[in-house]
């Protein structure tokens, strides 16, 4: 038995609702979907990357995790060289670019983009204001030239 399982919302722990919106919004480009508060003990703001049919929420009384708790969200970009770039503009400290260093991708990396812009080689760091980390991952690229 088969059925579609889509993954929409993650929530992000964050100290400073405020705050982590306007890096969300304004530093890393994500639309503003809803922002509710009915009361001082409970608030969501949905917010969605450019192309993407997955949101986060902060907020507040959604979680029990603490801020800064969640790795391992990633976004994917055709150009990671140009997303690092306009990051870095847009005053996101952005760690160093790396690539998986051999053909069957065994753990070992190298520093700056693949060579070859493999899908799914290149990588980069951020974290949000109260230390969630995300990972950029470079995908199409070649398909580009």
């Amino acid at each position: 038995m088969t059925m579609d399982l889509r993954l929409e919302v993650v929530v992000v722990p964050v100290r400073h609702v405020d705050r982590a919106v306007a890096f969300y919004r304004d530093q890393l480009g994500f639309h503003l979907d809803v922002d509710y508060g009915p009361n001082e003990r409970f608030r969501v703001v949905q917010l969605t990357p450019a192309g993407s049919s997955c949101s986060i929420q902060l907020g507040v009384g959604l979680t029990t995790m603490p801020p800064g708790s969640v790795e391992g969200l990633t976004l994917v970009v055709d150009d990671l060289d140009l997303a690092c770039r306009r990051l870095t503009a847009a005053g996101v400290p952005v760690e160093p670019v790396r690539h998986k260093k051999s053909v069957d991708w065994q753990g070992d990396f190298a520093d700056g983009l693949d060579p070859d812009r493999r899908d799914y080689a290149s990588f980069a760091g951020l974290r949000d204001p109260d230390g969630n980390r995300w990972t950029l991952q470079e995908r199409g690229f070649a398909g580009r030239l």
